[in-house]
């Protein structure tokens, strides 16, 4: 049974102590898991399982800001308690939106056990003597294959139905309600939902399939939310996700979407949907993809068409007419665009049956090891990326989406945070003409609105160096 014990005292509105118990999955754990996920240590993993668990629990806040939301709940933490008898959660000042009458939400219940166990896995898995080799490209993917796989993400046997959405967390009214209208059209035509599990255009296409399966009476739709330590806690997972999968850094998060989803929505957004989109179009861009259906589609409501518009010229004088070719923009009209996904479903599943290849992970799309290797987007690293135009058009992609990471890190993660408020901003540097396209599509974003939540004034991170 669980139990809480509210503390009304508290500012934001806190639960003193409360005592949670999963329900048919982590029972149990060994000896040595609970030692780590007790660890304090640098090398421990109880600070990541923290604040994975506080992301959690803040379900439904408006913050966007990791050192804010450790901040507000400083004396939060979270406990394994092992028993004989099974497993408890101990969890002291927690979030009290997290609870009903004393009860946690199922559904938050259910992902707080999905951090436990992703967290666990990995992490025991990664280490010395494990079965996790990510030293290689191939081992990566394989890496991402089992970790999906110990989440229960697959289902053999079934026709692709997964379409990823993505999109800015930080959208006006209008666009979110346009997400859902083209979620509720996808929903109507039985298929799954897979986001970045937060807020905004990761909200909205969940909410409007999950009102047309009832509608279609769909028993078992998936709403599948995918995020990794570093940016859940300022894109805290929306109550709809029934099935949360944490990957353990942006390169695989990235990865796990390609290979698990079978076509993908792009609603407007900002520098994390902008490097969404050059991590995809680099990996399609690569000689040996040329032949491998991916849906794309590109759409908002007719208020977003000059952001697309910008987008698409970006694309254009960047990474070529090829890259072009890979998408499809569809303006205002969300029937379409599910139309569009649920024929390029077809196109998937005939390609799956020709070469062999499984429905349920993308085996024969190519990932090459610039998309996989995490990028640590320190001051260094950032100034010295490669963002000239003598590469392969993928291989630009690849760094730009690694500037793109950058800037994410700097606005919303807690270690890219405190690293611009020590060494100023992130300095960006390559061709003049690549720069000055670069740092027009970002001011386009700043003056949208679309760097942070309720941010009336943004102060870049960052430094295009013309």
């Amino acid at each position: 049974m669980n139990s809480a014990t509210r503390n009304e005292n508290s500012q934001y509105g806190k639960v003193a102590k409360a005592i949670i118990t999963p329900e048919g999955n982590m029972d149990v754990l060994s000896l040595a898991e609970v030692q780590r996920l007790q660890d304090l240590s640098d090398g421990g993993i109880h600070r990541i399982f923290r604040l994975c668990s506080l992301a959690v629990l803040n379900c439904g806040s408006d913050l966007d800001d990791a050192e804010e939301v450790l901040k507000r709940y400083s004396d939060f933490d979270i406990h394994v308690v092992q028993k004989y008898r099974g497993l408890k959660l101990e969890i002291d000042n927690a979030p009290a939106h997290a609870f009903v009458d004393g009860e946690m939400i199922v559904g938050i219940r259910d992902n707080l056990f999905a951090v436990l166990r992703d967290i666990v896995y990995t992490h025991g898995q990664m280490l010395p003597g494990g079965s996790l080799d990510v030293s290689d490209s191939e081992g990566i993917s394989n890496a991402v294959f089992q970790m999906l796989r110990h989440a229960n993400a697959f289902h053999p046997r079934v026709k692709p139905n997964i379409v990823v959405c993505w999109g800015g967390h930080s959208i006006g009214k209008e666009e979110y309600n346009y997400t859902k209208r083209v979620g509720y059209e996808l929903g109507l035509r039985r298929l799954n939902i897979c986001t970045g599990c937060g807020p905004g255009a990761m909200k909205g296409p969940m909410k409007g399939a999950n009102l047309a399966h009832a509608k279609q009476r769909v028993v078992d739709g998936r709403y599948i939310g995918i995020s990794e330590p570093g940016i859940i806690a300022a894109e805290s997972p929306n109550p709809i996700v029934n099935e949360l999968i944490i990957m353990p850094d942006i390169e695989k998060r990235l990865e796990a979407f390609v290979r698990l989803g079978h076509g993908i929505v792009v609603f407007p957004g900002g520098v994390g949907t902008a490097e969404e989109i050059l991590y995809l179009l680099g990996i399609l861009l690569h000689p040996k993809n040329e032949d491998v259906p991916f849906p794309l589609v590109f759409t908002g409501p007719r208020s977003a068409a000059a952001y697309f518009e910008q987008i698409d010229a970006f694309i254009a004088s960047t990474l070529g007419e090829k890259a072009r070719s890979r998408y499809q923009i569809i303006v205002d009209d969300p029937a379409e665009a599910a139309r569009v996904m649920k024929e390029g479903m077809s196109r998937v599943t005939e390609f799956r049956k020709q070469c062999s290849d499984a429905y349920h992970f993308n085996w024969a799309l190519h990932i090459d090891e610039q998309f996989q290797q995490p990028f640590e987007p320190s001051h260094e690293n950032m100034a010295a990326l490669n963002l000239h135009r003598d590469q392969e058009s993928w291989q630009l992609a690849a760094n730009l989406r690694r500037a793109m990471s950058g800037i994410v890190a700097g606005n919303v993660k807690a270690n890219g945070i405190q690293a611009i408020k020590q060494h100023g901003p992130y300095k960006i540097s390559g061709d003049s003409a690549l720069m000055a396209e670069l740092d027009e599509l970002l001011q386009s974003f700043v003056g949208q609105k679309r760097m942070k939540i309720n941010a009336d004034e943004y102060t870049p991170c960052y430094q295009v160096i013309r």
